[in-house]
């Protein structure tokens, strides 16, 4: 099959040392490996097989958390905002760090691809940037409103059998997982920063 018309599947794991381990294994250290455009991140290419059809393969990565909540910039204003209404500001998610340009580096490399699959840490905040991957690719896929081309990978270790095993036995990412993190995001957020501004005004007028 041309590698014009092979299928492209996009794995993105949490960290870029983890990605180069899981595609060694998954390619039997036949792969080719290109620097990504933000320079942090690599893209380790090989062809192989996926559910009965020749496809090629890239995994990279992110660096953690994509993205980050935040308050809208009009609640910056320590002096004019009162605390007390943080509790009920919209918030909003921004990226992470954008001076490694992971959003537009994912959605670089999601452009076209016919799948996705998630090999982010098994663990709430793992899901928590899975959802946070498939914002950023899913719009750029071929098929970006088949649900069915998103996979999740459940491993435990980076032993070569539990990759293999993960990758023989793909599931799909638990939405629930993620909500549960951006709730709790959202509370620390709307919390620390009303009692660290009130805390701030209050030593401020009472010494200041």
């Amino acid at each position: 099959m041309s590698k014009l018309t092979m299928k492209v599947v996009l794995m993105v794991a949490e960290k870029p040392l983890l990605a180069k381990s899981i595609a060694e294994i998954l390619s039997n250290g036949r792969m080719s490996t290109r620097r990504g455009f933000n320079g942090v991140c690599s893209i380790h290419e090989y062809d192989g097989d996926f559910f009965g059809q020749s496809v090629r393969f890239k995994m990279t990565s992110t660096c953690g958390h994509v993205m980050t909540m935040n308050f809208p910039k009009k609640y910056n204003d320590w002096d004019r905002v009162d605390p007390a209404t943080l509790f009920h500001a919209d918030v909003i998610k921004e990226e992470a760090n954008p001076k490694l340009k992971m959003v537009n580096f994912l959605a670089s490399e999601g452009r076209g691809v016919d799948y996705l699959v998630l090999w982010l840490d098994c663990d709430k905040e793992g899901e928590n940037i899975c959802f946070e991957v498939i914002d950023i690719v899913q719009p750029m896929m071929r098929h970006p409103y088949d649900q069915r081309a998103i996979y999740r990978a459940q491993f435990s270790s980076l032993a070569p059998q539990d990759i293999l095993k993960a990758m023989s036995k793909l599931g799909r990412p638990n939405k629930l997982q993620a909500v549960s993190v951006d709730t709790r995001q959202e509370l620390d957020l709307r919390i620390g920063c009303a009692f660290t501004r009130f805390q701030t005004r209050f030593f401020h007028e009472k010494y200041g």
